[in-house]
């Protein structure tokens, strides 16, 4: 990289959001942090980065937050020396999706959730290059974020697209035979159908590589966040769902990988974080210096590959008949799928029920043809009208 890239980093307070932090804050030099947005649950922290980075703005999603955020931002400017520093401040619920539209360089969308849909549409409006963590945003979008991407314009940051367009590099398109998704398993790996049936919100929490937020922990337990890869694959690299394997590697040191029609298989491996995935987002198509600590190959170490079991874990495989249905099919999986995980960790619907009810959601969305499916002529009110429907179907579903 040979100029100052300007940045907006949108869910700054997140899992991706605070190692991106990190990312730009050892490389001053290469990025120009211009906002920062947070949906408002750790001010402190919003206000601390909004300091050290020196933003022009910082936005919340929650409204009443304004005056909490200028306390915020006052209390870590004075304890930063740094009194006079106070940076315009957006609220509500299109702070985000306003800053996404600035023009920027690039914009790192890490928010978690469907609502990173219309950030990610204004940037590519405005026709920044769009570091994609929140991969609902591609998912529920489909036709509609990929037909206003130019091509290049989206570089994934989930480690597992990171690694395939890595992979990539190694082949021309037509040389590719199938896409390799690796999955950890969870913490449930191994475990029966019915075994899975009494495991508690606690037990789901303990991922065995990575800490996260609530969702994308429990969806890497029951395996939804597999499925949902395996529609963002489909739909950033153009590869038929048929092509397109999951295999379950759980000391996730390859990543993923690309086989080739020659019998040749490229995989990208690497320690199981996500800065040199995040990095990648940010400096692409150029590698940042020691974005994370290479593999130690004169250690000890084996590694284990075993076969996705979609009857134990049958979110894959109803992924992919979304996938296939296209239209607002993957935004009601979506959308049935985060009002279950929340229902499992209140209380009210064991583990299996989770993606049991997401499927009759699906199977309901079929049926009644309730909202558009199609991808022809898809538009933003129908896929959020499809969340809006299996969000209050899946709630009707689990009441008592």
């Amino acid at each position: 990289m040979t100029s100052t890239r300007s940045v907006v980093l949108l869910g700054s307070t997140g899992s991706i959001g605070t190692q991106a932090v990190e990312v730009l804050e050892r490389h001053p030099d290469q990025f120009r942090v211009e906002a920062l947005s947070a949906g408002g649950s750790n001010l402190g922290l919003l206000a601390r980065q909004a300091v050290r980075l020196r933003v022009d703005q910082v936005a919340v999603a929650d409204a009443r937050a304004r005056g909490d955020l200028w306390d915020a931002l006052a209390e870590a400017a004075s304890a930063a020396g740094d009194p006079a520093y106070r940076p315009q401040i957006l609220t509500g619920p299109d702070a985000s999706e306003e800053l996404a539209g600035s023009g920027a360089d690039l914009v790192l969308n890490a928010i978690t959730g469907s609502i990173g849909l219309r950030p990610t549409l204004a940037a590519l409006r405005a026709g920044s290059t769009l570091a994609l963590a929140n991969k609902e945003s591609l998912i529920v979008g489909g036709a509609l974020v990929t037909a206003a991407a130019a091509p290049g314009q989206i570089v994934p940051v989930d480690s597992e697209h990171s690694a395939i367009v890595q992979c990539l590099r190694g082949g021309r398109p037509d040389e590719v035979r199938r896409l390799v998704l690796t999955a950890s398993g969870g913490p449930f790996r191994g475990m029966r159908r019915a075994e899975l049936a009494g495991v508690t919100p606690q037990q789901a929490l303990r991922h065995p590589n990575f800490a996260m937020g609530t969702v994308i922990t429990t969806n890497s337990a029951t395996l939804v966040n597999k499925g949902l890869e395996v529609i963002e694959a489909h739909l950033l690299f153009g590869v038929p769902f048929a092509r397109i394997d999951v295999v379950v590697h759980p000391q996730q040191q390859i990543h993923s990988m690309v086989e080739f029609h020659d019998g040749s298989t490229i995989a990208q491996i690497g320690p199981p974080r996500m800065f040199v995935p995040i990095a990648l987002g940010l400096s692409w198509p150029h590698r940042l210096p020691d974005a994370d600590t290479p593999c130690d190959w004169g250690a000890p170490g084996s590694w284990e590959f075993h076969p996705l079991d979609d009857e134990a874990f049958p979110a894959v495989r109803l992924a992919r008949q979304v996938g296939e249905a296209g239209g607002t099919y993957p935004a009601v999986y979506n959308a049935a799928n985060e009002e279950c995980v929340a229902a499992f960790h209140a209380g009210r619907i064991g583990f299996t029920d989770i993606v049991d009810s997401v499927s009759a959601v699906v199977h309901r969305h079929a049926e009644g043809n309730s909202v558009a499916g199609s991808s022809v002529d898809l538009t933003v009110d129908d896929v959020l009208a499809a969340d809006a429907w299996a969000r209050k179907a899946a709630c009707a579903m689990m009441a008592p």
